[in-house]
């Protein structure tokens, strides 16, 4: 009896330990970086308004950039759709994936399902989705190489070598197992006899879906402009976050060191452990753009105006975006 009545005190301690704790660093940093915050208060109370409407029309060109993409590729599969509806889209989808626990899944399943609408097939639809994937994240890893080499690091030009011939052998290995179903015969036997199941489950469906994926030819002139593209909605939210550092007196920062503090911010918002990387993205871009010579105060300022902009203004016509597209629907 004296147990069960001690468990809950225990716990009931550890809780308000861990509570102090919190507390105790909180109020730490805050009495420590004090005077970097009231500086980024009042570089934020008078942002130039030229330079911060110049940032906000950035940030939509890149995600018009990306609902391009998307177009591109699937107009190499004879999928026409207009432009606006793709944006909007982009938009939905975006707001899905870095406002919600598990946003991508949710993002990922929006971009299917309004594709099969737009007339893509299952196939089709798979496709598009992962080769925007893969496209973005190439960009991305193109960027930070260039920003590394700018900014006077020695880039590892090994690791993209062997990254681009990973790429191009999945794609080749693609592309020749969809135009010849056939080959698959031998491999799918292989994975059903490990799986224990009959040599030719699952043939028909995979052969159809392959049949369907026939449809995408990526003609030159498509691929080019969806990598152009790619690149474009990373280089133009990179070029919005350089104009919210001109909007409060950080312009003076190098192209590749504003770059590589972008990068790092983007490659620390992949890990999904909170919605919309609040906080980690956040702590990355500061501490990049003091490495580039900011101080503290300004760069605290233009990371605040960056991620109002992309957490607030874009999130916020992403979700509007999403109930159009649900009443459509």
């Amino acid at each position: 009896m004296t147990t069960l009545v001690e468990e809950p005190t225990k716990r009931r301690g550890a809780g308000w330990t861990v509570v102090a704790v919190v507390v105790a660093i909180l109020g730490t940093e805050l009495v420590l970086g004090w005077q970097s915050l009231l500086g980024a208060l009042a570089h934020l109370r008078a942002p130039h308004l030229g330079w911060l409407a110049a940032a906000l029309l950035a940030e939509t060109a890149a995600m018009q950039a990306y609902a391009r993409m998307q177009r591109r590729l699937l107009r190499s599969a004879g999928v026409r759709v207009p432009l606006r509806r793709h944006v909007a889209l982009a938009y939905a989808a975006h707001s899905l994936s870095v406002s919600l626990p598990g946003g991508p899944a949710f993002s990922t399943a929006l971009n299917y399902r309004q594709m099969r609408r737009f007339g893509a097939s299952p196939a089709i639809a798979s496709w598009c989705i992962a080769l925007s994937g893969i496209l973005s994240a190439a960009a991305l890893a193109a960027i930070t190489l260039f920003s590394t080499a700018t900014a006077g690091d020695t880039a590892d030009w090994h690791t993209l070598a062997a990254l681009a011939v990973a790429v191009v052998l999945a794609t080749l290995g693609v592309r020749r197992l969809a135009r010849h179903p056939g080959r698959l015969a031998a491999l799918l036997t292989v994975v059903n006899r490990l799986r224990q199941r009959p040599a030719d489950h699952g043939r028909d469906r995979v052969q159809d879906f392959l049949e369907q994926l026939r449809v995408a030819r990526l003609t030159p002139g498509h691929g080019a402009a969806a990598i152009i593209f790619a690149l474009l909605n990373w280089l133009l939210d990179a070029l919005c976050l350089w104009l919210c550092c001109v909007a409060v007196g950080g312009g003076t920062i190098s192209t590749g060191q504003l770059l590589l503090a972008f990068c790092a911010g983007m490659a620390a918002g992949s890990l999904p452990i909170v919605p919309g990387g609040l906080g980690i993205i956040d702590g990355a871009l500061i501490l990049g753009l003091i490495a580039g010579g900011m101080t503290t105060g300004i760069a605290i300022a233009a990371v605040v105006l960056y991620r109002l902009i992309t957490l607030g203004f874009i999130i916020g016509l992403g979700w509007l975006s999403y109930l159009a597209i649900r009443r459509i629907a």
